[in-house]
């Protein structure tokens, strides 16, 4: 199998704007107990299932992913892991490990996909050491540094964050709870995220 096939573990340590591709995002895994970070482009509604997950936000109809899950479930099927496990010409492949007690197999999946899957099984996801030392970032201290400074020019939406925060500066803790769950029922999760935010930024105060 050669270290070339070691299989590392990864978690999701960042999910940013992308620079270059409008409505796209930039979702940014990085190994366990080391200082690489891999960053794959990602659709926003992708990364919307992705950070709906993370952020423990519960929406009004299954997503997608939410679906996939339960229909898993009801066949007493489980993601037991997520693998990427080739990168060619750009793109990453990824499949899921799903067993039922007695059967594996392997599925096929856009890695933005496999990831929105693993978040809702709570699966470790993995990568092969070829696909890390190809595609990874390798990151010095501060994981925001990086991804100000991240070549494909993916940064923090740090500018959003102030609009947003002085939009709702002034609108009461009952109001902007009002206003989350309106964002959540229409289903405009990132509008929730900001309201969230301002809320949480007033319990710390």
């Amino acid at each position: 199998m050669g270290n070339n096939m070691k299989k590392i573990e990864l978690d999701i340590v960042g999910l940013s704007y992308s620079q270059t591709q409008s409505g796209a995002y930039a979702l940014v895994l990085g190994e366990i107990n080391g200082r690489r970070r891999l960053p794959i482009i990602i659709g926003s509604f992708e990364a919307q299932a992705i950070a709906i997950e993370i952020e423990k936000m519960t929406p009004s109809r299954p997503l997608t992913h939410d679906l996939f899950k339960t229909f898993a479930q009801s066949f007493n099927i489980n993601v037991q892991e997520v693998i990427i496990y080739n990168l060619v010409d750009g793109i990453f492949y990824a499949k899921l490990i799903c067993s039922d007690g007695k059967r594996t197999m392997e599925i096929d999946a856009r890695t933005s996909d496999a990831i929105a899957i693993s978040v809702r099984f709570s699966c470790p996801i993995y990568t092969y050491e070829f696909i890390l030392s190809t595609a990874g970032i390798v990151i010095e201290g501060n994981e925001f540094v990086y991804l100000e400074n991240i070549n494909e020019g993916v940064t923090e939406d740090k500018p959003t964050v102030t609009a947003s925060a002085s939009n709702y500066a002034s609108l009461s803790e009952d109001e902007l709870r009002t206003r989350l769950q309106e964002a959540l029922n229409e289903e405009a999760y990132e509008k929730a995220a900001k309201l969230r935010d301002e809320l949480n930024r007033r319990k710390s105060s």
